[in-house]
């Protein structure tokens, strides 16, 4: 049964791509293994409570294999239909080109390569944080894992190391990575520009690592099991074939583009599936869906349980917050000193303003690019998170300010409002990170600090002139760039009681308060 679902998976993707006159087959008949593996054998999910909080949670990293996702989403029994399947890659349908969150089963919103890993880092980091923060009976009210399908492409982006880097200093150990391993990318065999050996690299960021020659779903599933054992980070080489059984497989010919007419039947043929485009075996998705409830039903039960003890003894309003990410937040009880006559520079403000808030908003949490001394965006009640404390809410990004804002984006998708600070010189590096915050709305705070060239005595590498325009270039995402203390207050209040991101840019340069009672 097993080989029958991934043969109907494989049969409805290529379709969706026969009917859109594009995508990526390569992808589809290639690591169709993989994912059904995870989904049937590994990760603990509701497709009838999409947003139970304990869910794992799925990252498809190489975010052009969306076909191969949907397929499996519609026979795994998520809220999508053949209608949605034949809709791929068309306007305001369900299964767009890349994963969008408005498919029901989707995490998370990838495309841009590398994005998705240095996300799913931030989502294992906020489910650690999770897992200390709230017990019951000595046990971790959240303890789900994190699974991540990747290519050759997102490990060649810069930012994949930057994030696995951190992901090993942590020791994520509820981090899945699986490499899907074909040695080919869209223009041609990987040896032209990625030869390096792969596993050493994560080896030496800290990661448990292993390979699968022969990706059966057998082997698949053996080296999880064995992953699961030890207390790292994972990455799992999985050896494939792109476009296995196409006309072209083992190319960059079936990597994106859709396959003629003769190429699909004979897959079809070959994999023992109906010619009738979008016909599927019923029974292969009744068991499918079996294998996935007969697993995880009784956990998605005891955690029901588990979560309606807990409220019951504890004030869940942390919970609340944390699940609905709902701030609401009002300054009314807390003393700023607004009319305090002070010449200070914006970041030192707002490092007080911030550090007055954050023990009214349980799920405030943040760093910066190893810039805290020069941003003053740090708590100072708290340490510093390491592996072996999460109960923090400091994180130490290091110089690595594209993974640090793609991070915070998968912090703000388990409902955290995360902040990340940089100098605005450097808001550049944060851009695809901004974009992705802004298409997915979620509430991140990039802080940029030493605003306007009167910082010239660093030179022009370090002046910002454009990033300005930049920033408010974007949109769904605001800009700040308050003047006085009152202003960053008034910043702070908007940017908390909204839920798109938003840039809060800052002078190093001292300022002084501005009276506006006669004005």
């Amino acid at each position: 049964m097993n080989e029958k679902i991934i043969n109907n998976i494989k049969g409805l993707g290529i379709d969706m791509i026969q009917t859109a006159g594009s995508g990526h087959p390569g992808i589809v008949l290639g690591a169709a293994p993989i994912i059904y593996t995870i989904y049937a054998k590994h990760m603990n999910i509701n497709p009838n409570d999409v947003n139970w909080p304990n869910r794992d949670r799925f990252v498809l990293s190489a975010g052009h294999g969306s076909a191969l996702l949907y397929a499996t989403l519609f026979m795994a029994g998520y809220n999508i239909d053949i209608k949605d399947l034949k809709a791929f890659r068309h306007a305001y349908s369900k299964t767009p080109g890349h994963p969008e969150l408005i498919t029901p089963g989707v995490e998370i919103q990838t495309g841009p390569l590398g994005q998705g890993i240095a996300s799913a880092v931030g989502m294992a980091i906020a489910s650690k944080k999770l897992s200390v923060k709230f017990y019951l009976n000595k046990k971790p009210l959240i303890n789900n894992n994190v699974y991540v399908l990747c290519g050759d492409g997102d490990l060649m982006e810069g930012i994949s190391y930057e994030a696995c880097s951190l992901a090993g200093t942590l020791n994520l150990d509820n981090l899945f990575i699986l490499y899907d391993s074909n040695s080919i990318s869209l223009d041609g065999k990987t040896d032209m520009s990625f030869t390096e050996d792969v596993l050493k690299r994560f080896k030496a960021c800290g990661f448990y690592t292993a390979l699968v020659k022969n990706p059966t779903v057998e082997n698949i599933d053996k080296a999880i099991k064995r992953a699961k054992k030890v207390k790292k980070p994972k990455f799992i080489e999985i050896r494939t074939i792109i476009g296995k059984d196409s006309f072209n497989e083992n190319t960059n010919i079936v990597h994106g583009s859709a396959l003629d007419n003769e190429d699909v039947k004979q897959i079809k043929q070959k994999l023992k599936l109906s010619i009738e485009a979008f016909s599927y075996n019923k029974e292969a998705k009744e068991a499918f869906t079996k294998q996935i409830n007969d697993r995880s039903i009784i956990k998605y039960n005891e955690w029901l349980k588990n979560y309606q003890d807990y409220t019951s003894l504890n004030n869940s309003n942390d919970l609340h917050i944390l699940f609905s990410n709902d701030v609401a937040f009002s300054y009314s009880n807390i003393d700023f000193n607004v009319k305090e006559i002070k010449k200070e520079s914006g970041r030192a403000i707002n490092s007080e303003v911030m550090n007055l808030i954050e023990e009214y908003i349980p799920s405030f949490i943040g760093g910066s690019a190893d810039l805290a001394s020069s941003t003053k965006v740090t708590l100072k009640k708290y340490d510093y998170m390491h592996k072996n404390n999460f109960n923090t809410k400091n994180i130490a990004f290091g110089v690595r300010e594209h993974a640090m804002g793609s991070i915070a984006n998968g912090l703000a998708l388990y409902n955290f409002r995360p902040f990340v600070s940089t100098f605005l010189v450097f808001a550049d590096y944060l851009k695809p990170a901004m974009r992705m915050s802004a298409l997915m709305n979620l509430p991140v705070t990039y802080i940029f600090t030493h605003d306007s060239i009167d910082i010239g005595s660093d030179g022009p590498t370090h002046q910002p002139i454009e990033q300005l325009a930049m920033l408010r270039s974007i949109p769904n995402f605001k800009v700040y760039r308050p003047a006085d203390k009152k202003e960053i207050i008034a910043a702070w209040q908007d940017i908390l009681n909204q839920k798109n991101p938003s840039a809060l840019v800052l002078s190093r340069n001292e300022i002084d308060y501005i009276d506006t009672t006669d004005i």
